[in-house]
């Protein structure tokens, strides 16, 4: 049986998750596009709302992957393709504090729903149109 060489196991290597330091806040230049993750594809992809009006296909890139979980409703920031228009990379994911603080600046539109996952959900699931009614009317 072989002897273990090393100073731990896989938990060693991932290390301690200290806290989210308080970062500065990254604002978007040339090239670059804030959006909204309307979906979760998989295989490290994902379908956002740019706030420029397009829906794009984005990519993960590798720094982020397994690292930074991105969820749906998640305001990102997109680095866009020259030479795609409906593809872009994911640059950076925004924390609900990060993103409150761009729509205060007015870098993110009024109409821009912070810290709301179910984006989709009534949509999905039928409009969620009710009809009430009463048992004497029948």
């Amino acid at each position: 049986m072989p002897k273990n060489k090393g100073k731990g196991g896989k938990n060693r290597r991932r290390g301690k998750n200290e806290g989210e330091m308080k970062r500065e806040l990254i604002f978007k230049e040339d090239g670059q596009e804030y959006a909204q993750v309307l979906r979760m594809l998989g295989n490290g992809r994902l379908d956002a709302q740019c706030f420029d009006g397009v829906n794009r296909l984005c990519h993960i890139r590798g720094k982020l992957r397994k690292k930074v979980w991105i969820n749906q409703g998640d305001i990102i920031l997109l680095g866009l393709r020259d030479f795609q228009d409906a593809k872009a990379d994911v640059i950076l994911k925004y924390t609900s504090d990060e993103a409150r603080s761009l729509k205060a600046f007015g870098e993110l539109p009024d109409n821009a729903r912070i810290n709301e996952s179910d984006i989709l959900q009534g949509e999905e699931e039928g409009g969620g149109t009710e009809v009430l009614f009463d048992v004497d009317d029948i």
